[in-house]
């Protein structure tokens, strides 16, 4: 027990909505004694009989679907909501970063809410004063702070709130998506933080869509859809559970433990698909045919490698890559390939396939699309092997 963070036992949590339609006090008390109040109140269940635990120092990620019970899960942790049923133990100093800027004056300068956030904060003017200016380059706002936080965009609050909220030392930070309206190198910055703060020891809960993300940044994630905790598990397989959930294919029961090898709505599909060894041997490459069985708007193609184990050992995709997403007409055939340097070490690897469209729909997600194989007369005991180049000189004595 020593080592867990949060402890999430058996938590359920309701929300009473009444579709009463009175609009005056006498017809609010007419409706009661004509016995209509329970009728018009219906319970909405947003999260069922939820348990897990976090480990201290532990990057961890909550995923799921609008509406699911993911944010409704960040703030009992936050102690914003309590549970109708179950405990949550929390080992340490908790800073929730979900309402950002909340205590903020839009009719302030930045400068004037930094010290009015500080002191809500608990610091004193002296102890503001002293890391004003770090609050300043964080941010990136110095040209700005002399300006009222009405005319501030949303992105620009954000980065002024959160660079404050960081000056309040946790053991535990909560994350909800608010730092998604950051620009892209803001974000960066963020989560560059979060990572050496996790090195610190500190324990980070982050709730999002972004599973690339989830992917980069978490040691383990959970999945809830329809206010059930569907499993724990790797970054990695929870980031491709939570794109399942978007097949037009599956089911609207929500997701099992077991997985197809292969699914999604077909709309294009991957076939021919090879992984050869090609420039004597130093690189891999991997091709296939795609085909749209019907219209397809913002394609794009991804590729991930597993070993036996069942490691994931690297991957991307046409996103990552900056590739523009293009349409594709029904009946089109397209040829893709994927050249990478041959890094591996000896055994077998295989290629998983993605193809997606719209952002986070599925055509066809190909588990083990096909294989290769690596024989090495230099081996180590790691996942890679890639070439590397050793030089000794004898040092002599004057």
């Amino acid at each position: 027990m020593n080592n867990i963070a949060i402890s999430v036992k058996e938590v359920s949590k309701d929300f009473k909505i009444n579709h009463s339609k009175s609009t005056t006090v006498k017809a609010h008390f007419v409706s009661i004694l004509k016995g209509k109040k329970d009728r018009n109140i219906e319970t909405q269940h947003a999260l069922k009989n939820i348990s897990f635990e976090i480990k201290k120092g532990e990057f961890f990620g909550i995923v799921g679907r609008n509406g699911s019970g993911k944010s409704t899960m960040l703030k009992i942790l936050a102690g914003i909501y309590q549970p109708n049923k179950g405990s949550i133990n929390v080992q340490g100093k908790l800073v929730p970063f979900i309402e950002l800027g909340v205590g903020f004056n839009p009719e302030l300068t930045g400068r004037e809410n930094v010290f009015l956030n500080g002191a809500l904060l608990g610091f004193s003017e002296a102890e503001v004063a002293a890391f004003y200016q770090e609050v300043v380059e964080f941010a990136e706002l110095g040209q700005f702070m002399d300006k009222k936080l009405k005319n501030y965009s949303s992105g620009m609050q954000v980065r002024l709130a959160f660079s404050m909220a960081v000056r309040a030392e946790a053991d535990i930070l909560l994350v909800d998506e608010v730092l998604a309206v950051g620009d892209a190198d803001f974000q960066r910055k963020c989560y560059e933080y979060f990572q050496r703060i996790k090195s610190q020891g500190v324990t980070v809960v982050f709730v999002t869509h972004d599973m690339s993300a989830i992917r980069q940044y978490c040691d383990r994630a959970a999945l809830i859809d329809g206010s059930k905790l569907i499993d724990i598990n790797s970054a990695e397989k929870i980031a491709k559970k939570y794109i399942q959930l978007f097949s037009e294919e599956k089911s609207q029961q929500p997701l099992s433990s077991k997985q197809t090898k292969r699914w999604g709505d077909k709309k294009a599909t991957y076939s021919k698909v090879s992984a050869e060894l090609v420039d004597n041997d130093k690189n891999i490459l991997i091709s296939a045919t795609v085909k749209a069985n019907k219209k397809v708007e913002g394609a794009y193609y991804g590729f991930m490698i597993s070993n036996e184990a069942r490691q994931s050992v690297l991957g991307t995709n046409s996103m990552i890559e900056q590739v523009k997403a293009e349409a594709l007409k029904m009946g089109e055939t397209i040829s893709i390939t994927w050249k990478f340097p041959n890094i591996f070490n000896q055994g077998k690897f295989y290629v998983e396939l993605a193809l997606m469209h719209n952002a986070t729909q599925v055509s066809d997600w190909w588990e083990d699309a096909t294989f290769f194989k690596i024989s090495n007369e230099k081996r180590t005991p790691y996942i890679v092997n890639p070439k590397t180049e050793f030089t000794k000189d004898k040092m002599w004595k004057v």
